[in-house]
């Protein structure tokens, strides 16, 4: 689809800001990067070769009895014995003396015996979630920093750079979908609000301030202490209390446009109110809510971090850097992991304030028609 003359404009102008225009591309790589967190940090393999048989354990459940075990729970690809039952075709032999049977794998011997066998083979993710993922390693957590393990590993021996990779996108998804569903909420609040105005914006208002009163923390812990907190829950609690930091920017601007003669002669050729709130008037409240945006997103990282380091978030499980950042704290000894979380966010909350700055301008009507 081309786009209007007045999109091309907007598009000219925030490519012109080259701090805006580079931290865009910039924050696409790396949330695309960590849209494949599957593929590259984890602890189940990305594809194991069985007799001959491709599987992908990391998209697929496959039982240990898939591979010639006895269980029929998920295999556990990081022990010994399930590599030496996929590398040797389900040898039983790999109870009694997994390394050995792979010794005669990888030499060749256990292919000579048997004319008709096939060595399987296990393709891993560049980089391991757990601390003894590939190798079977032993040592303290957290531990520093070192070839396997490029930003160390937190209190439970995970990978921190893994984390991080989880953590940017479950932080960045969160915030989008937050930002998104109280920005059609609060714009719709505050278009009603000030274009009919009088009684309609005198309820609202009342409503509004009553709603804005109710301390949202406490409301948020009572629920995670009734209900087992998880991530769309969590989205439904911000976002109920989250959708009224537009309405005073919308309305605002509806009280102002809604006078205007252009208003006035849409209504005198019997053009419908939604039709000239949402065509008509929006449009020019853009610049004034898309200032409002970037606060609105870095708020929500900011409170799902929070909520994280507390305890009231998401579960401990979840891949969060605010759970990263509670670690930091119980673990003064182990300096990186402070490390890591604070560059983190200070990247990711830089690049989307970069790149709102830029959207902002190329909104502007006064610089979009210079």
């Amino acid at each position: 689809m081309a786009l209007s003359p007045l999109n091309q404009r907007r598009w000219r102008n925030f490519k012109a800001n080259r701090r805006a225009f580079w931290s865009l591309w910039i924050f696409l790589v790396l949330y695309g990067i960590t849209l494949c967190a599957e593929v590259i940090a984890n602890d189940r393999p990305l594809l194991v070769s069985y007799r001959g048989e491709l599987h992908t354990p990391f998209l697929r459940f496959y039982p240990e009895t898939a591979f010639g075990g006895d269980f029929r729970t998920e295999a556990k690809y990081t022990d010994i014995e399930v590599q030496c039952l996929i590398r040797s075709g389900g040898s039983l032999d790999c109870w009694d003396d997994p390394e050995g049977v792979i010794a005669q794998v990888e030499d060749g011997s256990r292919a000579g015996a048997d004319p008709d066998f096939v060595q399987g083979w296990i393709l891993w993710p560049p980089i391991p979630y757990s601390y003894n993922t590939i190798n079977d390693l032993a040592g303290p957590a957290p531990s520093a920093p070192d070839a396997n393990h490029w930003l160390g590993t937190d209190d439970t021996a995970r990978d921190v750079l893994a984390r991080v990779i989880y953590g940017f996108r479950l932080s960045v998804s969160f915030a989008l979908i937050v930002t998104l569903i109280t920005s059609v909420v609060g714009i719709a609040a505050g278009a009603v609000q000030g274009y009919f105005g009088g009684l309609t914006d005198l309820i609202f208002q009342r409503i509004i301030e009553l709603w804005g009163s109710t301390p949202s923390l406490y409301v948020i812990i009572i629920v995670a202490a009734i209900f087992t907190m998880d991530f769309w829950l969590l989205v439904g609690l911000m976002v109920l209390f989250g959708w009224t930091a537009l309405v005073g920017v919308v309305r605002a601007e509806f009280l102002r446009a809604r006078n205007f003669e252009y208003v006035r002669a849409a209504k005198a050729l019997g053009v419908s109110d939604l039709v000239i709130m949402f065509r008509h008037v929006l449009p020019n409240a853009m610049v004034a809510t898309l200032t409002m945006l970037p606060f609105i997103i870095t708020g929500t990282i900011g409170s799902l971090a929070t909520l994280d380091f507390l305890g009231f978030g998401l579960p401990e499980s979840a891949p969060s850097l605010g759970e990263l950042t509670q670690q930091a704290k119980q673990n003064l000894q182990a300096p990186w992991l402070g490390f890591t979380a604070f560059f983190t966010f200070a990247i990711m909350l830089s690049l989307l304030v970069f790149i709102f700055e830029g959207v902002r301008d190329a909104f502007d009507p006064r610089k979009t028609f210079r």
